[in-house]
């Protein structure tokens, strides 16, 4: 197995701040570069080990997803390294897991869309019967489908965990156009990708993604419906009242609730095996994406 890539320095480059997997450097007044580390995270824990090759992965997805939805704009200018500003076209490592983007104003929520009632949004269900304020019918099952997607955004939290919100919020702080066209975008993202996937044998479940402001228009940013912000389940092993087979990092999710961790001190090392079935579920991600 190769070296995971975790951490990322390049001379003469300024490194803006490192989030959990993505490292982003300023390249000019207009354009910053992003780097997909090898890094992964749960339980809002990174591990101190990542898995070889993820970031270049996430990229591919991230990047095919761009291709495909073009009833948005987003916030990609190149993706080939060799032709970004330097420094960054000199460093060889970027290859393929590196995008030049400009510079915009971020939507300070996450933008969630759920077609299967699973995560924290089951957790909710499960004291209030509803999810961010939406009630849902009465007796749903841990993974049922929904009678139909739903949008439930959430806070952005630098320490500890997101937290569901109302809609209402998002108005508050955006407006209601703005709220609502960022609402409807995302469960048309959804939708879409939900549809592409289909054929291909992947349910998807629910999707986190991104958006900002520029020049007064919402574009798609950061990363798209990859294994690391959505969650990719295997149809033909699926069955409602379960957690379901997933090509995503849940399963990272479930191995470590068989672990003593608790969950609140440093994350431990992740087993080979764990960080190589992991690693052949993004895999497996790509390629069906592909076909």
């Amino acid at each position: 197995m190769s070296e995971a890539i975790v951490t990322t320095e390049i001379e003469g480059a300024k490194k803006l701040f490192s989030g959990k997997v993505r490292d982003v450097y300023e390249a000019d007044a207009e354009h910053l570069v992003i780097v997909s580390t090898d890094r992964i995270s749960a339980f809002d824990f990174v591990f101190p080990n990542g898995i070889p090759g993820k970031g270049i992965l996430l990229n591919k997805i991230t990047n095919l997803w761009f291709s495909k939805l073009d009833f948005i704009q987003n916030h990609i200018v190149e993706t080939d390294y060799k032709k970004f500003p330097a420094p960054y076209c000199n460093a060889d490592f970027l290859k393929d897991r590196a995008v030049l983007v400009k510079k915009v104003k971020k939507v300070n929520f996450e933008c969630i869309a759920r077609g299967y009632i699973i995560g924290s949004g089951w957790k909710d269900y499960q004291k209030t019967g509803a999810i961010c304020g939406i009630q849902l019918p009465a007796g749903l099952q841990l993974a049922q489908q929904l009678p139909r997607p739903i949008f439930t955004p959430s806070t952005k939290a630098e320490v500890g965990h997101d937290e569901n919100i109302a809609f209402d919020a998002m108005v508050d702080e955006y407006g209601d156009k703005d709220a609502s066209q960022i609402r409807d975008y995302t469960l048309k993202i959804y939708e879409f990708a939900r549809d592409y996937l289909k054929p291909r044998g992947i349910i998807l479940a629910d999707t986190k993604l991104e958006f900002g402001f520029l020049n007064g228009e919402i574009i798609l940013i950061d990363e798209v419906l990859t294994p690391d912000s959505s969650r990719f389940w295997d149809s033909s092993l699926y069955k409602a009242g379960s957690s379901p087979v997933s090509f995503d990092k849940q399963f990272i999710r479930d191995y470590l609730d068989t672990t003593s961790w608790d969950k609140n001190s440093p994350a431990p090392a992740l087993p080979d095996h764990i960080v190589q079935k992991t690693l052949e579920k993004y895999e497996e991600t790509l390629k069906r994406l592909q076909s």
